[in-house]
């Protein structure tokens, strides 16, 4: 459909005349609408103007020659629209086929896009629709705004940040019969959030579907099986409704109930009846079916009849997670704080493939087990979609485990682990890598440094398969020994006196807030700047060069560590994020100078452990002392060795951005920062990158644009269900968790009381207050100093053994891990009480009145 019997195609004709394959004629919404009309759903009846309508606009207008011109505005490509109109015959061809539908008939004026309602690329609301549009003036008025709405601010930075070009995106315009709705909304055919496939969701307000698009109405809201049997219902606030006027145009008026329903399952009260609900779901099914996939839906029902007047692809879709066990959901905890944030396709071919995780899969694979740290990355096009456990499993060389942990146990004492060649042949690599002048590099050699840094893994896999089997040994003495003794309370505090890298960071660090806090106007002067503005004053400030020179060392000696996490390697490493590293000092200069608490706290743990009776004697004290300095010196080994298997992530970052920058100056990225986009293998199949192949440069270029725009659509999509991997934990009654706002896993003992705040990466850190509620979505070692300063840890992901946990135990202060949305039902500013003892966190007044 679509053209003439010339073979030109036409600019105007009915919307019942196209399909799915009409899309580059039509853009998507009119192509799934006219599609729908052929399957005989109901489907408003109405006319599409064409792209080749708006092509002929644009051309009338000097659209292409405004596109090449890098200083043209959103604001002038729409004026050009708007003030050249309409060519006449096209104006003619519009005012036809809108007095076919009636004289003066109420229309809905909508945009259809050529890359609209695809998958990956829903670009919602990014053009204007034009409801009660009446008269033949107005439409053609209503077309030439939709037109220009392709250029609104809001649309071109969507297709921006997906790589579109404006020459490449052209617009229809869809006019259909308006339906004057009772009630009108949405409906999706899968969960959004969970993603599961069993569900119908179904969103209502009053009057016009605008008002629940747009968000200005709480709607009802509606939980069905696929079948249609109402699970659920919640009621609505209707705060507003939006209904047509005579004459054209809508107005907003207030839409109460006369009376607070009940929700549930009892639908007294709702705005749609048992009757209308099974016809929406029997629709959506049909719709699901027919498009193949889950569909998002746009309902109005009028006078008892329902029509569908908009249907879409689900973008943004999570991945179902199915249910797991115990073991299942201990596995995704700890992966789900090494993934904050979705790895890029470069990262997944790097340091995801190559890095901490697929060591630790070869130390399980060393020991005899198989499965682990394995697939648990699901991909589609090239993006990271879910996190999935992975499912380990023995095999019988496990029953030669034993005799291997005690073989090495005897043989490597983690006390010496630091002595041991390895780790100087790894360092001495790592510093290779780093005296390595990357821009001179010509590009065989530059691919070879992230090859050289990738592999300096295997010395910290070996090194930690020879000393943690000591390590877990001492680590299980020191268990054992106060748990006969009746002292099992006491470990926590013993490992407290731990020495370690991450401990001379924090102790550096305080140093620096030290500095700050000593001299007022050394810290003013460095107070509320940006990422830009810290490195200018640093650089260019005389009055700040001591404690630019003082940052630097501390930048040079700790700066390997990762912002985000170890298994990433696209954020920035702490050495390039000085303002972090600024942020955390001043945090920690706006508390009291902070004391010796966890040396004490283990030098006091010692002295009740040394007091019981059976330790009196001077040769069992000794064994005890030696017993617990041996289980220290295994705290020491498992965080130093994480500090240090970072060590090549910084000239890891830095080669692969050099090869991006290569890949800019060749034409093939925007920025050097864009070849995240692209996996290693694609890399090191570029043979020369000053004289890449047309073809090959092309889909390089493809393969950027496509999934820079997926990873846009999946921006606010999880990659997990934090209800799967984090359940609420079990409460001693039903009544002692009803009035928490988020549970989690108990971690570290004790209440706190104080403000919430909210830090959601390194770049909050300053935010922080002295003796406030530390409420974040992960944590890794950079976030240790800001434990001295909280008065509590609530954390959305992590368990008992994970980072935070260890840490708040150390300083003494309660934690809860893994409550899964602590950071979205708790307020920024509110006052809550943290109880790490049965890993609850109330509102601190609820907290008061059932004390």
């Amino acid at each position: 459909m679509g053209s003439t019997t010339d073979s030109r195609p036409v600019a105007v004709a009915p919307l019942a005349g196209f399909g799915s394959a009409d899309l580059p004629a039509v853009g998507g919404k009119a192509a799934n609408l006219g599609e729908l009309m052929r399957a005989g759903l109901p489907v408003p009846d109405g006319f599409v103007l064409t792209t080749d309508a708006y092509a002929q606009a644009a051309q009338l207008a000097g659209l292409q020659a405004l596109f090449t011109d890098p200083g043209t505005t959103p604001a002038a490509l729409r004026e050009a629209i708007l003030s050249t109109g309409m060519p006449k015959d096209i104006g003619q061809a519009v005012t036809a086929a809108y007095r076919r539908l009636g004289d003066s008939f109420p229309v809905a004026v909508r945009s259809s896009a050529t890359a609209e309602d695809l998958p990956g690329a829903a670009f919602a609301g990014q053009q204007d629709t034009y409801l009660n549009v009446v008269g033949a003036e107005a439409v053609l008025d209503a077309v030439g705004r939709c037109w220009a709405s392709l250029f609104t601010d809001r649309a071109v930075d969507y297709r921006r940040q997906r790589l579109i070009s404006p020459d490449e995106v052209r617009i229809a315009v869809v006019v259909q019969v308006m339906v004057e709705s009772d009630t009108a909304g949405v409906m999706f055919t899968a969960d959004p959030l969970s993603g599961a496939r069993d569900r119908i969701l179904i969103d209502a307000g009053a009057g016009l579907g605008e008002a629940v698009v747009s968000g200005l109405v709480t709607p009802d809201h509606y939980v069905l099986e696929t079948g249609g049997k109402l699970l659920e219902w919640k009621p609505g606030r209707g705060e507003v409704a939006i209904r047509p006027t005579a004459g054209g145009g809508v107005a907003h008026t207030a839409a109460t109930r006369d009376a607070a329903p009940a929700g549930g399952t009892d639908l007294d009260g709702a705005l749609l009846t048992a009757e209308e609900l099974a016809s929406l779901a029997g629709h959506a099914r049909t719709i699901a079916e027919h498009f193949g996939r889950p569909q998002d839906i746009e309902w109005a029902i009028s006078g008892g009849k329902t029509w569908i007047v908009q249907a879409r692809p689900m973008t943004a879709l999570p991945v179902p997670t199915a249910p797991l066990g115990r073991f299942g959901r201990l596995q995704g905890a700890i992966l789900a704080e090494y993934f904050p944030v979705r790895p890029y396709p470069l990262d997944m071919t790097t340091q995801v493939a190559h890095g901490p995780a697929e060591m630790m899969r070869e130390i399980a694979h060393h020991f005899g087990l198989e499965g682990a740290f394995t697939n648990y990355l699901r991909e589609q096009d090239g993006v990271v979609v879910a996190l999935v456990p992975p499912s380990p499993r023995p095999t019988p060389r496990m029953l030669l485990t034993p005799a291997k942990l005690a073989r090495k146990a005897r043989r490597f004492k983690p006390a010496n682990w630091s002595a041991d060649p390895r780790q100087a042949a790894f360092l001495a690599e790592v510093d290779a890598l780093e005296s390595l002048e990357l821009a001179a590099l010509p590009w065989a050699k530059l691919l070879d440094v992230p090859a050289r840094a990738m592999a300096t893994q295997d010395y910290c896999r070996d090194l930690r398969i020879d000393y943690l089997p000591g390590s877990g040994l001492a680590l299980a003495r020191l268990v054992v020994l106060t748990t006969v003794l009746g002292r099992r309370t006491l470990v926590a505090d013993l490992l407290g006196g731990a020495r370690t890298r991450t401990e001379d960071s924090n102790q550096a660090l305080a140093r620096l807030a030290d500095e700050l806090r000593a001299d007022p106007q050394l810290r003013g002067a460095l107070t509320g700047l940006d990422a830009e503005q810290v490195s200018l004053a640093l650089s260019r400030d005389p009055r700040l060069s001591g404690f630019a020179a003082r940052l630097e060392a501390f930048l040079s000696e700790f700066g390997r560590r990762e912002t985000t996490s170890p298994l990433l390697v696209s954020p920035p490493t702490l050495a390039e994020s000085p303002q972090i590293v600024l942020g955390m000092a001043l945090s920690l200069a706006g508390a009291p100078v902070a004391d010796a608490a966890a040396d004490s706290r283990s030098a006091t743990a010692l002295e009740k452990l040394l007091e019981h009776r059976l330790l009196r004697g001077p040769r069992l004290a000794k064994l005890a002392r030696a017993w617990v300095q041996a289980a220290r010196e295994a705290v020491a080994f498992r965080e130093d060795t994480h500090f240090y298997f970072t060590a090549a992530l910084p000239v890891l970052r830095r080669s692969l951005l050099q090869i991006g920058a290569r890949l800019q100056a060749a034409g093939v990225l925007h920025e050097p920062e864009e070849v995240f986009h692209l996996r290693w293998e694609e890399l090191t199949g570029i043979f020369d990158a000053a004289a890449i192949p047309a073809g090959q440069a092309e889909r390089l270029r493809a393969a950027v644009r496509s999934r820079t725009a997926k990873r846009a659509e999946l921006a606010g999509v999880p990659m997990f269900d934090a209800s799967v991997f984090f359940p609420a934990a079990a409460a001693s009654d039903a009544a002692a968790a009803s009035d928490a706002v988020a549970t989690g896993t108990p971690a570290g003992s004790g209440t706190a009381t104080g403000v919430a705040r909210i830090i959601r990466d390194a770049a909050d850190f300053e935010r922080l207050g002295h003796g406030e509620i530390l409420v974040c979505p992960y944590t890794n070692p950079a976030w240790t100093p800001l434990f001295r300063r909280a008065a509590a840890v609530v954390v959305d992901t992590g368990s008992v053994a994970s980072h935070a946990a260890i840490v708040a135990r150390e300083y003494g202060i309660p934690a809860v891990m893994g409550t899964g949305n602590g950071t979205a039902v708790i307020s920024d500013g509110e006052q809550v009480t943290v109880d790490g003892t049965r890993g609850r966190i109330t509102l601190a007044a609820q907290a008061a009145a059932t004390a």
